[in-house]
């Protein structure tokens, strides 16, 4: 297993820019299952409409602390969180995109991040459209409201009024896929490739791809490198080996 972190560790001083790709499984156990568990439920009672969260504000409230914000405000980043902003702090990653709407890499400090599905750090006020770009508005025990007119708040990759949810989630896959197409370097962890398609179809053909996965996905075969093993031993072990020289 060394030899890969070592590959690893060479191509992380070749590379100028390297950009992490990051799922699901780095905030699996900090809510993303219970989400899934839910989400079909979720959506059978229209929780993320307007008129939903304009009747039941604090029952929404309710669902999205439990799915997501919890995560967030309670149990923080993760290993993985901590070791990626770290190596941004350090100037060996450019930035990260991630399918994650749950904010923890930036509350572990990560300041280049691309959420191409949303993020509660995007948010429109239900009534006067008002937004609200603080992720800390969710961390006040109760349903956030607009500072304007006082209505609900809600993620604007929610919102489905006035196409402004599409061009959110849109100007967000637009910042994902000018970072992979800068790339010198892509990581591929914790995730399986949902909407991968749309920003890895922009790889440069001489950047060279590693997935930290334990399992097999969709990125294997167009991986340069596939290291099976969990990604804060992996990303802990060449952070040590650089740090040795």
């Amino acid at each position: 297993m060394k030899d890969e972190y070592l590959k690893l560790r060479e191509y992380m001083e070749q590379s100028g820019k390297t950009v992490a790709v990051t799922g699901a499984g780095i905030s699996y156990l900090y809510g993303m299952r219970r989400l899934k568990q839910k989400v079909g439920v979720l959506n059978s009672r229209r929780v993320f409409s307007t008129s939903y969260i304009s009747k039941n504000p604090e029952e929404f409230y309710a669902v999205m602390w439990d799915a997501f914000l919890e995560a967030t405000f309670v149990k923080g980043p993760s290993a993985v969180h901590n070791q990626l902003a770290e190596l941004e702090r350090e100037g060996r990653l450019y930035g990260i995109v991630t399918q994650n709407m749950d904010c923890l890499h930036t509350v572990a400090g990560s300041k280049n991040v691309a959420e191409f599905q949303g993020s509660f750090a995007d948010n429109i006020c239900i009534d006067c459209q008002s937004r609200a770009y603080d992720y800390n508005v969710w961390n006040q025990g109760h349903m956030p409201r607009c500072k304007k007119c006082g209505a609900p708040i809600m993620p604007a990759s929610f919102y489905m009024g006035g196409g402004i949810r599409d061009v959110a989630l849109r100007m967000a896959m637009q910042k994902s896929i000018n970072m992979i197409a800068e790339a010198d370097l892509v990581l591929i962890i914790g995730t399986t490739g949902f909407r991968s398609e749309e920003y890895m179809s922009r790889i440069r053909p001489s950047a060279k791809i590693v997935q930290i996965n334990p399992s097999e996905t969709k990125f294997d075969a167009a991986a340069d490198l596939n290291i099976r093993a969990d990604a804060a031993e992996v990303l802990g072990a060449v952070m040590n080996l650089t740090e040795e020289g």
